[in-house]
């Protein structure tokens, strides 16, 4: 195992998980009231309606589906779910979801690029941002053969072990994944960049979807009269017919 390998699989996914992290937590701090999503819907709608909701129905099922795969214990499935069984459930759900956002993901790349008012609009960060989805999206599709060639879930678990000891901040060895073919690691690579960078583009836009969720349970809010010296309940309007 080279010092690289070892630094990339053992020291960096804890950089780019600190900077996710307090990168999102600065941002939220100082510009939760100006971050946006940017969209242009308003210049052009035609291929966004399909790209849009095509791109964010399997980004949202890839994302968990990575989430809920990678970080649930083997032990908490192993009594009524074979790693296998599971690594095929994978491949096909992963599979048609990923097409979808593949679908969905060039229809908002070739909107952007070759849509000159669009184009004119966008940010460089905004076009690399997705250019990078769709190459993250890519690889993750090349996985997939490799994933049916070793059914028998083992590639799996090793990725599982390893992504559950970096969220636990357990000891790591990077060793693990040096065997793995290239679509693998360029894959875990990719996405931790993304991570690290996921602070400094628009995507922060997606913690304002899952903040919404907070505010079904915020408390009650009463508000005051800010003139100083006057009574609760003074400044309020009178109710019809009290004065009768």
């Amino acid at each position: 195992m080279t010092t690289l390998h070892g630094f990339v699989f053992g020291v960096y996914p804890y950089i780019c998980l600190t900077v996710f992290l307090l990168g999102s937590l600065v941002r939220f701090d100082r510009d939760q009231y100006t971050w946006k999503s940017d969209s242009s819907q308003l210049l052009r709608s035609g291929l966004l309606r399909w790209g849009s909701n095509l791109f964010h129905v399997g980004i949202l099922f890839l994302f968990f589906g990575h989430l809920l795969g990678l970080l649930t214990p083997h032990s908490f499935y192993s009594h009524f779910l074979e790693a296998s069984v599971k690594q095929q459930i994978a491949i096909w759900s992963g599979g048609a979801f990923g097409v979808l956002c593949f679908i969905g993901l060039t229809m908002l790349i070739y909107r952007r690029v070759f849509d000159p008012r669009i184009r004119y609009t966008s940010h460089r960060t905004d076009i690399a941002i997705l250019v990078i989805l769709w190459v993250q999206l890519v690889v993750g599709l090349i996985t997939l053969p490799y994933s049916w060639a070793h059914s028998d879930g083992r590639v799996m678990l090793i990725l599982a072990d390893w992504a559950q000891r970096i969220l636990t901040l357990r000891a790591v060895d990077a060793e693990t994944l040096a065997g793995l073919p290239w679509p693998y690691l360029f894959h875990i690579v990719l996405g931790m960049t993304i991570f690290l960078l996921f602070p400094f583009s628009r995507l922060v836009h997606v913690w304002s979807g899952f903040a919404s969720v907070a505010y079904l349970f915020r408390p009650y809010q009463v508000v005051r009269s800010r003139r100083l010296n006057v009574p609760v309940g003074q400044n309020q309007p009178p109710r019809p017919g009290a004065g009768a």
